[in-house]
């Protein structure tokens, strides 16, 4: 299951999720890892943590973040989204699905490692990703690329089998 922050305006135009600039780096990435972007369009269940698109940033550059009250009243779309699939594997795209599901805490923290969490839904191990888009300067701080790079490996290993030849075991959905 990934999980992005919220449409951008492309995909509230009717486009599919991460259709615009940072859908194309975010499958630039996995492509690195082996999934090309109509698979993983077929393999991965695709949400958000929030639903609408919350509109342009008023500084003009990128979309606005969702406010807490957008995040807590689509809550239960996630919430019921994750009882349902019961995802072994969660991949948060951005700080905002981090949040979600690690807490607050600094990207480099997190990024890079795998992690567990319960949620409504049982456990699942958590692989986040950074923000694709080019609003975010994440990326282009020292040591962040190879932090990026460890979680491709680790989302590599867990969709396509350790490098021993081992394939992991995963759930239904």
């Amino acid at each position: 299951m990934l999980v992005g922050q919220a449409p951008g305006q492309v995909e509230a135009g009717g486009g599919e999720p991460f259709a615009g600039r940072a859908g194309r780096t975010l499958f630039r990435w996995l492509e690195r890892i082996g999934l090309n972007e109509e698979t993983a369009r077929e393999s991965l269940y695709i949400a958000a943590v929030t639903r609408c698109y919350p509109g342009p940033h008023p500084s003009g550059r990128g979309d606005r973040v969702p406010s807490p009250a957008e995040r807590e009243r689509c809550s239960d779309w996630l919430e019921s989204e994750l009882r349902i699939l019961q995802p072994a594997l969660i991949i948060p795209v951005g700080r905002l699905a981090i949040d979600r599901f690690l807490g607050s805490v600094p990207l480099a923290h997190v990024v890079g490692r795998a992690h567990e969490v319960t949620h409504g839904g049982g456990r699942s191990e958590v692989i986040p990703l950074p923000h694709p888009s080019g609003a975010s300067s994440w990326i282009h701080q020292p040591g962040n690329v190879a932090l990026l790079d460890q979680a491709l490996e680790l989302l590599r290993e867990r969709l396509f089998g350790a490098s021993d030849g081992t394939t992991m075991h995963r759930r239904a959905g």
